[in-house]
């Protein structure tokens, strides 16, 4: 049997309601699936604003944007998370200032923030890795005390809940959301940038409508529209958007799921946790998740690879996670150095990100578990 790292689901309803749209001959964005979505992403998380774009990195660019991140500008991140984070901020010609990270949750250690702002910091730019919230209340309370903008890169944390109980990506400025098809919800390639700024709301349509203010002309306000603004095609075909509907209508059926992967995964790993033989996710008990990943910390790189090859071997599909961003070829291009931030190149060398997607939950689970438990009675006993 074959177990992929990552497969789509698919709720029933996805190739009726793109047909729709297909044939409503209203294909570009901002559109009636569009405006569904909105709709319905607003009524079940509580967002200010929603901004249907052409993926997560289209979201988190058209979010460095709209909080004016200029040249020389600098933005706090954690050097462990995917590429588009850091570019959403080089594009506007800023700098990536990356923090280190929690071996919890991965995500960056509010603790560690404080010390890298500059009178030259701008933003704050956390992610919730595996769908696990960041730390707000902390990382707030900073940018509070400093005038700084948060961004949330919510890339894998749709519908998770943060330690007040509010939805991901309703409790800051900006977030943004992949709905790739490696995510909980997908549509192939998709996105969303949540503002929660109401005066940010009129520039961000101008943004999106490549730097014109044609909102203005839908809305009725003016009779012609013309460019007011820099901006970029940030937006979503309504074809797509009818997938991404479809997805969002079955967002508690896909979680539920999915949490009975997690929970398996979680009872074949406790018990090696406790012999010392590596770490699994400890999010804070406060917080709701959406069940998006699940990772594991083996106590060497050795029997991280160990443990990789054979399950390949088993034809079952884990990842090593992320390449730490300031230790590869553009962060090392801006100067930075591996041992700048140990924790985070330790961590990066040791974890590896289990299977985990929708489907598994009904097929295919039990030879998964079966295949990494006969591996770790190899590696460390039974």
């Amino acid at each position: 049997m074959r177990i992929p790292f990552n497969q789509p689901y698919l709720t029933g309803n996805e190739q009726k309601y793109m047909l729709r749209a297909l044939e409503s001959r209203k294909h570009c964005g901002n559109h009636e699936w569009g405006m569904k979505c909105i709709a319905l992403m607003k009524e079940m998380c509580g967002f200010g604003e929603v901004f249907l774009t052409p993926s997560g990195t289209a979201a988190l660019e058209m979010g460095a944007m709209l909080a004016g991140l200029d040249f020389g500008d600098e933005v706090i991140m954690p050097s462990y998370t995917f590429s588009s984070t850091a570019n959403a901020v080089v594009l506007q010609g800023a700098k990536p200032v990356f923090c280190e990270i929690s071996p919890d949750t991965m995500n960056i250690d509010p603790d560690r923030i404080e010390e890298l702002i500059t009178d030259r910091t701008k933003m704050i730019l956390p992610i919730d890795y595996a769908g696990i919230p960041c730390d707000l209340k902390k990382i707030k309370d900073i940018a509070g005390r400093h005038n700084l903008t948060v961004m949330v890169d919510a890339a894998q944390s749709f519908y998770s809940q943060d330690q007040d109980g509010k939805f991901c990506g309703s409790n800051v400025p900006l977030a943004a959301f992949s709905f790739h098809e490696t995510k909980n919800l997908g549509c192939g390639e998709g996105g969303a940038l949540i503002v929660n700024r109401s005066d940010w709301v009129e520039r961000a349509h101008f943004l999106q409508e490549k730097g014109t203010d044609r909102r203005l002309v839908l809305d009725g306000v003016k009779s012609k529209y013309g460019w007011v603004d820099k901006g970029s095609s940030f937006l979503l075909s309504d074809i797509l958007a009818a997938v991404l509907y479809a997805q969002l209508e079955h967002v508690e059926e896909i979680v539920a799921l999915r949490k009975k992967v997690i929970r398996a995964y979680r009872e074949l790993y406790t018990p090696y946790e406790k012999a010392g033989c590596l770490r699994i996710p400890h999010p804070p008990s406060n917080v709701t998740l959406n069940n998006h990943a699940f990772f594991v910390i083996f106590d060497t790189s050795e029997h991280r690879q160990m443990f990789l090859s054979q399950l390949r071997e088993r034809q079952v599909s884990a990842y090593i996670g992320y390449v730490p961003l300031h230790s590869f070829t553009k962060g090392l291009q801006m100067g930075y150095k591996p041992d700048d931030l140990p924790i985070t190149e330790d961590l990066a060398n040791r974890v590896v990100r289990l299977p985990l997607y929708t489907d598994l939950a009904n097929e295919g689970l039990g030879y998964a578990l079966d295949s990494m438990r006969n591996v770790l009675k190899g590696l460390y006993g039974s």
